[in-house]
């Protein structure tokens, strides 16, 4: 269960999310400066929301607002004023700067609502990942970067001629504090890896390999002693070798070689999971999870993010929620979840994951998908079709945080409607 916002998520971040109430933050927000915007905010018709359009637009587009919304980041003395001096003189007044304008503000305010033991994940393509880390160092403190994850979004493509062609992206892994949850994550075995080292095994039919049980650190007087006619520095104390040697997990080939270890396959969880993830499908065409969304992530990808820095019950938010996946697995994993989003197609497209799963066939487009109204226009819950609440945001107040757009993007944002209950928002 969770609430959903419809509308600038700086604001709604600011006016409706208390400071440390939130247990883990996943965010992407979309940067591709090659890329056609249009595509998220096509109508059912096929035409463009063109208010939506300019005002996402401006997102990249260094202006007045940008400019202020500078000043005033760099008016607070400390590490961030300062990193956005340096991307200042560095980059000038390009879309890069202005996009950094754009998020620095908003990291920001999700430090402040994460709790001292929450994680931020921040999902971006090379393009301006280095910056990102930068900005992120600055904001959650250079100390509580954890991880910077190269996933593997899709198969490299040939289009390229004098570069290597790119299929990943990064994530970047703060943590509020040392206090923070993690769970760590173990994948299968490498079955060459399993040949190789586990080549032994016992009567049971347990598979097993020898471990060495001497101490690296030769000065060690109280572990040194003599077990089965060998006297060396020893890994543990003759008490617990004595254990080990009755529990019959230590193993001597001959009389006078040096006893080892068995280390049984079943007793070990699996291979950790490293910062390079490569094995998640990707969201091809054919793929049913796919619903045509230009940024959508696979439900995998968010149920690792959420089961490594959660636990059941906490609190989820994703700022830059689009199509809903992070909703989806935190929806599916017990969690909490906030979900904040600008576009009117997003909601189109969370509505069709919730038909695709209550019908269990293949989600429709985004553009042919229509969210649930009733007669009046007003949009409903699904499970208890109430009306969803309205909150108003003040627009004097999205002027002083320097959105920008024209009088029609103003009001087509300034009604954010968040909705209390299942999963098709």
């Amino acid at each position: 269960m969770g609430t959903l916002y419809y509308g600038d998520n700086l604001d709604i971040l600011h006016r409706y999310l208390k400071d440390e109430s939130v247990d883990l933050v996943y965010l992407d927000p979309p940067f591709n400066s090659a890329q056609s915007y249009n595509a998220f905010f096509q109508e059912k018709d096929g035409t463009s929301a063109a208010s939506q359009i300019r005002a996402f637009e401006d997102t990249w587009t260094w202006n007045q607002e940008s400019q202020r919304v500078y000043e005033t980041l760099i008016l607070q003395p400390g590490k961030v004023s300062e990193v956005m001096q340096a991307f200042k003189t560095f980059l000038g007044t390009n879309d890069m700067m202005a996009y950094l304008a754009m998020m620095c503000p908003r990291l920001v305010e999700l430090r402040r609502v994460l709790k001292p033991t929450g994680s931020l994940y921040l999902h971006c393509d090379p393009t301006a990942s280095h910056y990102l880390k930068l900005l992120l160092d600055a904001v959650m403190g250079a100390e509580h970067f954890r991880n910077e994850i190269s996933w593997k979004r899709s198969q490299p493509k040939s289009h390229t001629t004098i570069n290597l062609p790119n299929c990943r992206d990064i994530i970047l892994r703060y943590t509020k504090s040392e206090k923070a949850i993690f769970h760590m994550v173990f994948g299968e075995h490498d079955p060459d890896y399993l040949e190789k080292f586990y080549r032994f095994t016992d009567k049971d039919g347990r598979r097993y390999r020898l471990g060495d049980i001497t101490n690296p650190n030769k000065n060690r007087p109280n572990l040194t002693y003599e077990f089965l006619g060998v006297t060396r520095v020893w890994r543990w104390t003759k008490a617990r070798m004595l254990k080990a040697h009755k529990g019959g997990i230590i193993y001597q080939s001959q009389p006078g070689a040096i006893p080892q270890e068995k280390r049984y396959l079943d007793k070990r969880e699996g291979q950790p999971l490293s910062d390079d993830w490569d094995d998640s499908e990707h969201l091809h065409g054919a793929n049913a999870e796919s619903l045509g969304y230009p940024t959508q992530k696979p439900v995998a990808l968010l149920e690792r993010i959420i089961k490594m820095s959660s636990n059941a019950g906490d609190l989820v938010l994703d700022p830059f929620c689009g199509c809903g996946t992070t909703i989806d697995a935190a929806e599916k994993l017990g969690r909490v979840w906030l979900g904040i989003d600008i576009t009117q197609l997003s909601n189109t497209a969370r509505a069709e994951r919730g038909h695709h799963q209550a019908h269990g066939d293949r989600a429709r487009s985004p553009r042919n998908a229509r969210p649930a109204r009733d007669p009046g226009g007003h949009r409903l819950h699904p499970q208890t079709r109430r009306h969803a609440r309205r909150r108003p945001v003040d627009g004097n107040r999205r002027r002083q945080r320097g959105i920008r757009g024209g009088t029609e993007a103003r009001r087509r944002r300034a009604a954010c409607r968040p909705t209390i209950g299942g999963q098709l928002r």
